[in-house]
């Protein structure tokens, strides 16, 4: 609660990180009703709101039109398609060669954020080096105060660039806070390569400083400063620090998988692989020893916001016919009102034994009972189409695709990941209001057994997966099935709509086969050019005094 009371007080403070500073010989006062870079820049306190206040900057990329999870980073793969087409989903449906280009609004959006990510990292990571700031705060040395602010400040730059890389390849590098004193109208377009060696430096400095146990529950832990690190030396080829990273992760006793039912749905039926996404459940507080990194959300509390996880994934079963009646309520037991802005491909529901939890009614919605008005209490009974009684069951069809021809399919199973966040009061908000698990330790043993694989350590990295399928009860597998694709499906079956899938496909070189092949409602359109989003024309038309280069095949 008091991370998110400081959150609302910074809605000020952000508007002005780019500001110069403030010459001795100008206005000397400094009326305490205005905040302002200058003035919130000079005690430990102050850093640390303005460190709130970048975490908070992180958290809109989950909400509204700056939805990652909406664009760029979970649709249009092999797991993911389009179901529900609508605007800001188009580029990534039937229309990959008309609307993907540099005008796009998901781009500019997405892109302009992640550099305001970055200036405002820039600005706390500069400013900490003023001689005159007072460190002093809590019950760590001034020097560890200033340390865990720039740590944090770096990381969250690093991740910020993360994205830059994966989606645009070279991109413009600034580590200087920007201010009305160095405007730029001759940005250059750095080596990706370059940029990637500056996010593994800032990642290095982080982890030093980075405590295992964040300060706040929103807060990077050391565990995912480890798990990125494993993931950046992979992106570079080095598998060999790939693997040192994921151990220091998973040798820790501070971060260990969840394999026993636990927390506020413990007594109800489940598995344990989904109690983590039950609301209540989510935080390393609450019980969820895997999380690594979880994002705040909540309801009825100063600054709590929401996000769009239901609404993009949670099925529109509301709109389900037989025989010409629409019969299922939104009741909070289906999760609310979704509207399958995208789905699961039929290849990545057809990947799960009949035995893995993951795969299971538990984590995947494949039917739905009729309910009376007792049984969907508080809310209204299901319609009853001719034939029809309660205790009957409507099943959810995958036996064909998502193709361009579809449209929508109200009948497809949804994952149940995000049915549990709604709004109690109000079904039809249709937004989620549970706190996020980011990154989960599963993901870095996962990136472990790449690392392993990579390395030529075939029974190594099949015992490390094996410790990930355990949990679910599926079978174990043996080093000769371990291949790059059979650890992408592994992937896909624990991280399907938590992982940055395009990028994982990206960083691996099997994006474009892997879409192609399994994604019938787009992949068929899909060509190298795609395999990089267009630089925005926004910027390209702004840099005034050097010609910045658009990517190949949009110009």
């Amino acid at each position: 609660m008091k991370l998110i009371i400081k959150i609302a007080i910074l809605s000020t403070v952000i508007m002005s990180l780019g500001c110069s500073k403030f010459g001795d010989n100008i206005l000397k006062e400094q009326p305490p009703h205005i905040i302002t870079a200058v003035t919130l820049y000079k005690t430990y306190d102050g850093f640390n709101a303005g460190v709130n206040g970048l975490y908070s900057l992180i958290r809109d990329t989950k909400k509204g039109e700056n939805d990652y999870m909406g664009a760029n980073l979970v649709n249009g793969t092999d797991n993911i398609a389009t179901n529900y087409v609508y605007l800001g989903f188009e580029h990534i449906a039937e229309s990959w060669g008309n609307i993907n280009n540099p005008t796009h609004g998901q781009y500019i959006r997405q892109f302009t954020l992640l550099y305001r990510i970055i200036n405002t990292a820039n600005t706390i990571i500069n400013r900490a080096e003023d001689e005159d700031v007072n460190w002093v705060g809590g019950s760590r040395s001034a020097e560890e105060n200033k340390n865990y602010v720039v740590a944090d400040a770096r990381a969250i730059r690093a991740w910020a660039y993360r994205h830059l890389t994966y989606g645009w390849g070279d991109v413009p590098l600034n580590i200087e806070e920007s201010a009305g004193s160095n405007i730029k109208t001759d940005w250059e377009r750095a080596p990706a390569g370059e940029v990637k060696q500056m996010i593994i430096d800032d990642l290095e400095f982080a982890e030093q400083h980075i405590p295992v146990e964040p300060e706040y529950s929103s807060r990077l832990t050391k565990g995912a400063v480890q798990t990125y690190l494993a993931e950046m030396y992979l992106a570079v080829n080095n598998p060999e620090r790939a693997l040192f990273w994921a151990d220091k992760a998973i040798s820790s006793p501070a971060y260990r998988l969840v394999t026993a039912r636990y927390g506020v749905h413990q007594d109800k039926p489940g598995v344990p692989f989904m109690d983590m996404f039950k609301a209540g459940n989510e935080n390393r507080a609450e019980g969820n020893s895997e999380a690594l990194w979880v994002w705040q959300f909540g309801i009825n509390v100063v600054g709590g916001s929401s996000h769009s996880s239901i609404f993009f994934h949670v099925g529109r079963y509301w709109n389900i016919q037989v025989d010409g009646i629409t019969p299922l309520q939104l009741t909070a037991e289906r999760g609310g009102r979704g509207v399958a802005r995208m789905s699961f491909t039929k290849f990545a529901l057809d990947l799960y034994e009949p035995n893995d939890d993951r795969g299971s009614d538990h984590a995947i919605r494949k039917y739905f009972v009729l309910k009376s008005a007792s049984e969907n209490a508080p809310y209204a009974a299901d319609r009853l189409p001719a034939g029809y009684s309660y205790g009957d069951t409507i099943h959810l069809d995958w036996s064909g695709d998502l193709t361009p021809t579809t449209k929508f399919d109200p009948k497809w199973p949804f994952s149940r990941k995000f049915d549990d966040g709604h709004n109690p009061n109000n079904l039809a908000d249709g937004a989620s209001y549970n706190s996020l698990p980011i990154l989960r330790l599963a993901e870095t043993y996962l990136l472990k057994a790449e690392a392993q694989f990579l390395l030529g350590d075939l029974p190594g990295a099949a015992e490390t997966i094996n410790v990930v399928r355990r949990r679910s009860n599926a079978s174990d597998i043996d080093a000769s099935q371990v291949t790059l694709d059979f650890i992408l499906d592994e992937r896909s079956r624990e991280l399907i709509l938590e992982e940055d899938r395009r990028w994982t496909l990206l960083r691996t070189k099997k994006w474009l086969e892997r879409t192609r092949l399994y994604n019938k409602n787009g992949g068929q359109l899909i060509t190298e050019r795609d395999t990089l989003f267009p630089i925005p024309q926004r910027l390209i038309d702004a840099n005034l005094t050097k010609e910045m280069p658009q990517n190949p095949g949009y110009n």
